[in-house]
């Protein structure tokens, strides 16, 4: 080997030793930056984009890594020059802060194992076991100020004319434009003497005028059907939130419960909360 090539390979020994770490190389404790000595470390820089909302994580690396890392060197000089300045209200808020942190940490974590699929599939079975498929009913109606003009309108109908056009016409809410359409509801879901009148028609028949507080309305039954029951994938968002909820309020009272909570309130007026001079600075 010339020494062309010596000086070849030795350039390209140097270029390879400058180069970055592999990833294969990198911790968490990898420093990234000091301030002052402090060092910031990868693991800092991914628990602080763990925070991010959504929409910043979305960046491309290369900006989002530069922008924590410049947040970070930032936060941590401005901190330093707080040093031996932190009044006692300051000390107080940082305290709230930590053991707002901690509290959440906690629940997270009562809530994590909550919600696993073999739970989810159990709380299903167990909502499901005793429901029955539900009577649902799909109904149109005109609905008008007087009975006099229900009944004129009912007159119309038995003589022929058409419902729906009648609807759009002279119905004054906001079904009207769709011919007075009402689409799917189930019992329960329409005041008693609307809900009365719908379950005394067979598909196609019309009511006689019925009053509700809403004014007069004229009902036509469309159709019926049996609602099928919900799916186990339709349920389970509301069901593993239901799991959550039960476990946070079970964590909850566990941790107060086995707590030596003493209470010395007695006699204390609430507003004293008012008085900025219970923070010695």
């Amino acid at each position: 080997m010339n020494a062309m090539s010596l000086g070849r390979l030795g350039l390209a020994l140097g270029l390879v030793l400058a180069l970055p770490a592999a990833a294969s190389d990198l911790t968490g404790a990898t420093v990234v930056a000091t301030v002052n000595g402090a060092e910031i470390t990868l693991a800092h820089m991914q628990v602080l984009r763990e925070q991010l909302p959504d929409q910043y994580k979305q960046l491309p690396d290369d900006i989002l890594f530069n922008g924590i890392l410049e947040q970070l060197i930032q936060q941590t000089a401005l901190a330093m020059t707080m040093e031996g300045r932190l009044t006692r209200r300051d000390e107080l808020a940082l305290e709230n802060s930590r053991r707002a942190y901690l509290a959440s940490q906690a629940l997270m974590a009562a809530a994590g194992d909550a919600a696993s699929d073999e739970k989810i599939a159990v709380l299903y079975a167990e909502r499901v076991a005793g429901l029955e498929p539900e009577r649902q009913f799909n109904a149109s109606h005109i609905l008008v100020a007087t009975q006099e003009e229900a009944q004129a309108l009912k007159a119309q109908i038995d003589a022929g004319a058409d419902f729906a056009e009648l609807a759009r016409l002279h119905s004054t809410d906001g079904a009207a434009q769709n011919g007075g359409e009402l689409g799917w509801f189930g019992l329960g879901m329409m005041v008693q003497a609307f809900e009365e009148a719908v379950l005394a028609l067979e598909p196609g028949q019309v009511s006689d005028p019925v009053q509700t507080q809403f004014g007069w309305h004229l009902v036509r039954l469309n159709e019926t059907r049996m609602a099928e029951l919900p799916t186990l994938e339709e349920m389970t968002e509301e069901l593993a939130s239901e799991l959550q909820d039960a476990a946070i309020e079970a964590h909850i009272a566990a941790a107060t419960g086995a707590a030596a909570v003493v209470r010395t309130t007695e006699g204390i007026d609430p507003a004293v909360l008012r008085d900025q001079n219970l923070v010695i600075e």
